[in-house]
């Protein structure tokens, strides 16, 4: 699993799964095989021989100020889901985050930059009757007001609620999830970790900037699905849904940070998973690192 130094900030990646060759496609369907091809630097991390996008599911456990932050958890064990990659899985999600020191009880954040099931799901864990309880009983959970207060007020489908049911609901339920009014110039919660809005995938969406010492990094939560947005950052998720918003976003997050030194953590993008932005004509590129 891959580490990065942040000033004073660590930050691992621990991996929860590696999604198949079908997501891509279904996910991006404007990052055809003829658009891949045309940014050559995407292979053989990011796509593929056959020019199909590679994504991944992971968590970033940081350590900051001697706490222990998580930002997302993954989809989770024993979650049925509609997608069936994501159906009743049962990974070693919980040994890895152990691996780097993130037992449950020892995690003092959680952040979570949307309300999707892709990174929501081990906030809670089944229970030998079935419940659902905290995965991380000592953790503040922490997402924007706005994003809860969207799917709490939206006409959703039967998946989602399933979702938002076992993941969220049963956070809220013991007294573990805060809501972060998150401003337009974003909101430090820590020493060193600040929300900032990040709305079109979801409304309320945030990305996490990590700060000290004068270095910088920006987890994008789905801002940022892949690199092949860095070259296209018109092209747009699926289950976007505010996309010209999402264009917005993604086209401001990658300006501001073209030809600095802050790194770009993608919450999907395969190893090596950071970069650094640079220019590339009328568009983006990462330069990844190792």
């Amino acid at each position: 699993m891959a580490r990065w130094q942040i000033g004073d900030i660590t930050v691992h990646r621990v991996d929860e799964l590696t999604l198949p060759a079908g997501t891509g496609p279904w996910l991006l369907p404007g990052a055809t095989p003829d658009v891949v091809a045309g940014s050559s630097w995407l292979a053989p991390s990011f796509a593929g021989p056959d020019h199909v996008i590679n994504l991944a599911v992971h968590s970033f456990a940081v350590e900051v100020g001697g706490l222990r932050v998580l930002v997302d958890t993954g989809v989770g064990n024993g979650k049925t889901r509609a997608n069936p990659a994501w159906n009743q899985l049962d990974t070693p999600f919980l040994a890895r985050l152990a691996a780097v020191g993130f037992t449950p009880d020892t995690v003092d954040r959680v952040i979570l930059t949307h309300l999707h099931a892709d990174h929501v799901g081990w906030n809670t864990s089944a229970t030998p009757d079935g419940s659902w309880r905290p995965t991380f009983p000592r953790a503040r959970h922490l997402t924007a007001r706005a994003e809860d207060e969207y799917w709490a007020s939206a006409d959703i489908e039967p998946a989602r609620r399933q979702m938002l049911d076992d993941s969220v609901e049963p956070i809220r339920a013991h007294g573990l999830l805060d809501l972060v009014d998150v401003l337009p110039g974003g909101t430090e919660i820590l020493p060193g970790v600040t929300l900032v809005p990040a709305p079109g995938h979801t409304p309320g969406q945030i990305a996490v900037v990590l700060s000290s010492r004068g270095r910088r990094a920006v987890i994008t939560g789905d801002c940022v699905h892949h690199p092949v947005q860095l070259a296209r950052p018109d092209l747009c998720s699926c289950v976007d849904i505010d996309p010209a918003a999402a264009v917005r976003t993604r086209t401001r997050l990658l300006d501001e940070l073209a030809g600095t030194d802050t790194i770009l953590l993608g919450s999907h993008f395969p190893e090596p998973t950071g970069g650094l932005v640079r220019r590339d004509g009328d568009a983006f590129r990462l330069v990844a690192l190792d």
